[in-house]
């Protein structure tokens, strides 16, 4: 299939494989409120012209002047194009009084007077109700593909479906494509997901999508789910400085460049700070860094930064604070992706983890996240940093790291604890992927220069500590 209709989001045309099928019928279904009407005026501005236009059909499910009205408050709709290039008319009165075949007649009316390059039918579910006996309605269906393949224009209709209904549904067969959108609770919060059950003779992108919907219409965020690669790619041999001099000898020299690091410690621990000495010691060197954070917002950060005579200003490090009370992760990480390439970074720091396996759908999401996301910038020689908040101040990892440690390339614990009324800070590295490290257990302060390990001599051993069961 060759021909496509777009929809004017970049995104949402990739997930489509190119866009609609051209002079196909396209199905796009959900419950009410998830937004089919939004994204059906979105197609019918984006490609009505005087000498192909649209036409907007309404049924029984809600009035057209409504629909018009409702669509006046979006960017795209356009006055100028009502009654040159845009047409809005009502079936509703027709099926009322002469049932389906007076739907046919007037749509196969409007087909040869209007020309349309696209026609509307909202909602084609609500026919259903006007068929006469069992097969009436197929034979409406019948006749009125007929008409459509035949003018050609492609069709978008929109029901209120539920997924059960989608195998004994007849116009589901007939369908060139279908579309679902729908609204999923997730904690406390609901995500707009976007799935494509069907598009014949063509690919499109599998599973759920995110996507919001606003006065430009519909955005849609891909979901990240990147394959295994089956061409090598070359990582570079030249060791990554970690900011620290300490832990660099630590790990020898380094971590590997284009490799992910997990730092998991419990809150005050100096996960953030540890981030920020890997982010501004490669800004330092002259390979720039994103910190995307989630708990400080942007002035807090810098307010932390100054405390240790850092400066977060400056051409070579973006802070890209995003609130986790209303955040989807797909969308989050393609606006990551776009900081990346942005600034050219090499460096990225994520603060933290926690917050984005809260917002997750569900833990398969969050390992196909994590996994697509380590693998995407392992193949870009982009070197990053994760933070995870663990629930005691021990090492004593909680049983959702498990899940993600395989992913990173270093894992590195923090600790603290108090004896006799002083607080005493550690670190491990548990593992280091292809390369050697300590196996010590170091103490380390948190003062005017960042971090500061004590000398392997100077440790004391932390009591009730329990080694990480990390995968090598």
């Amino acid at each position: 299939m060759t021909g496509r209709v777009r929809s004017g989001n970049d995104r949402l045309d990739e997930v489509l494989g190119g866009g609609l099928p051209d002079n196909g019928i396209s199905l796009i279904t959900g419950l009410p409120g998830v937004g089919k009407t939004i994204v059906a005026q979105q197609y019918v501005f984006r490609n009505a012209t005087p000498d192909r236009p649209a036409v907007y059909l309404s049924t029984v499910s809600e009035p057209l002047e409504k629909i018009v009205r409702f669509g006046q408050t979006l960017d795209f709709f356009d006055t100028a194009a009502i009654g040159t290039s845009v047409f809005y008319e009502d079936l509703g009165e027709t099926v009322s009084r002469r049932g389906l075949p007076g739907v046919n007649e007037q749509i196969g009316a409007l087909l040869k007077e209007r020309r349309p390059g696209l026609i509307v039918i909202d909602s084609f579910k609500a026919l259903q109700t006007f068929a006469e006996g069992p097969g009436g309605f197929r034979e409406f269906l019948h006749e009125l593909t007929g008409l459509l393949t035949a003018a050609p224009a492609s069709a978008l209709w929109l029901g209120e479906y539920d997924e059960p209904e989608i195998p004994a549904t007849p116009e589901f067969a007939v369908a060139d494509a279908i579309v679902n959108l729908a609204t999923v609770q997730v904690g406390n919060r609901e995500i707009r997901l976007l799935a494509v059950s069907k598009i014949r003779g063509s690919g499109f992108l599998s599973g759920r999508h995110a996507y919001r919907l606003g006065r430009q219409g519909i955005q849609v965020f891909p979901r990240l789910a990147d394959s295994p690669s089956q061409v090598g790619y070359t990582r570079g041999d030249v060791r990554v400085p970690s900011g620290i001099t300490a832990l660099d000898e630590m790990i020898r020299n380094g971590y590997w460049p284009g490799s992910s690091t997990v730092v998991l410690g419990p809150s005050g621990s100096g996960k953030t700070i540890m981030g920020l000495h890997f982010i501004l010691g490669g800004a330092g060197q002259g390979e720039p860094g994103v910190i995307a954070a989630l708990q400080e917002n942007s002035s807090q950060l810098r307010r932390m930064a100054r405390g240790f005579s850092w400066s977060l200003e400056g051409p070579s490090v973006e802070v890209m604070y995003r609130s986790p009370v209303d955040i989807y992760i797909d969308q989050w990480v393609h606006e990551l992706l776009e900081a990346v390439d942005r600034i050219q970074a090499r460096r990225v720091l994520v603060d933290s983890l926690t917050d984005l396996q809260l917002a997750s759908p569900d833990e398969t999401r969050f390992r196909e996240f994590v996994y697509s996301l380590t693998q995407r910038f392992s193949r870009q020689g982009v070197s990053m940093m994760m933070t995870m908040e663990t629930a005691g101040p021990l090492m004593v990892p909680n049983p959702s790291v498990s899940v993600i440690s395989h992913l990173s390339d270093n894992l590195i614990m923090l600790g603290h604890d108090t004896e006799r009324g002083s607080q005493r800070r550690s670190m491990a590295v548990i593992k280091t992927r292809a390369s050697e490290h300590a196996s010590s257990v170091r103490e380390f302060t948190i003062g005017p220069a960042g971090i500061t390990l004590a000398h392997p001599g100077t440790n004391r051993a932390f009591h009730r500590r329990r080694r990480f069961p990390a995968d090598d």
